[in-house]
């Protein structure tokens, strides 16, 4: 009698046990399953599918300002207070991640050039100032060199190379790269910083053979390249600091990925009202076809 009587109210001896458990009354959870789901709650819900979707194709590095833009790209209306706040009940944020290492070797005994470019930033066009860095990649056979050379203009990287070691011909290859994608524009400013490599004979040697003019920031002072530097933070905190690369070939091939498909076509950059270095460009082009 006892076992038939168990059987026939299992539903409720079931969840007898359960709120035993959980340590709610059995009232308690007979008034939850009867609450509705207001209107606003649905509508959290679906818009943390959103920002899970957007967060998620832009490998997890967007925080909530890129996001915000990027919902409102695609046709959604929200409130960017309402982003923030969901983002941040459900512990979505931009990975972020520094490490330093000395690049730069200034102790030379190279002539510097003058600081044309002055901490000027803007471009009014594409190849009028093009600016460059060098930074560092560790992988499990040892270092890679990396330098970019970034366009002021739509801060696309217009040419870049890795090496196994910091020399002059890295910077050469960046730049035959980068003359090769946008073409040969004498006048043009080049900008870095007093690293031996940049004020190298061979290096100043190519820049005059190509009528480019060449700046150098003031000794000491990063501000004066910071937009080089901005994005080997952005590349670092987005790829480097958080990959362990196996080989120097696996570094290489995520790079390429990194720069030539994500940065430069798909990451909006604040500084272009969160457009791509390559959707900036193409507003320009329509713009001078009108």
């Amino acid at each position: 009698m006892k076992y038939k009587f168990i059987l026939e109210n299992r539903g409720q001896y079931r969840l007898g046990k359960m709120c035993k458990i959980l340590n709610v009354s059995r009232s308690g959870y007979h008034r939850y399953l009867k609450q509705k789901v207001s209107q606003r709650q649905r509508e959290n819900q679906w818009l943390l599918e959103q920002i899970k979707n957007v967060y998620n194709r832009f490998r997890c590095v967007y925080g909530s300002p890129r996001i915000y833009k990027e919902l409102r790209k695609t046709g959604i209306k929200c409130n960017k207070k309402r982003v923030v706040r969901i983002m941040r009940i459900n512990g979505i944020k931009a990975k972020t991640k520094r490490r330093y290492k000395v690049t730069t070797n200034s102790g030379h005994n190279y002539p510097v050039s003058e600081n044309i470019l002055k901490q000027n930033f803007n471009a009014a066009r594409p190849n009028e100032k093009w600016v460059s860095d060098i930074t560092y990649v560790w992988t499990k056979q040892g270092w890679l060199y990396l330098v970019c050379i970034v366009d002021l203009y739509s801060r696309m990287i217009v040419g870049w190379t890795l090496d196994i070691s910091l020399k002059s011909s890295m910077v050469i290859t960046a730049l035959k790269q980068a003359i090769v994608n946008r073409g040969e524009n004498p006048g043009l400013i080049f900008h870095s910083d007093r690293g031996s490599q940049y004020a190298s004979e061979e290096v100043k040697s190519f820049l005059r053979q190509k009528n480019i003019i060449q700046s150098m920031s003031r000794k000491g002072n990063c501000y004066d390249n910071a937009v080089a530097e901005s994005f080997f933070h952005t590349i670092k905190s987005e790829l480097i600091s958080f990959e362990l690369f196996n080989t120097r070939q696996e570094a290489k091939m995520k790079i390429f990925e990194y720069i030539e498909i994500f940065y430069n076509r798909y990451r909006s950059h604040s500084a272009l009202n969160y457009f791509s270095p390559i959707d900036y460009e193409k507003k320009l082009n329509i713009k001078l076809v009108a």
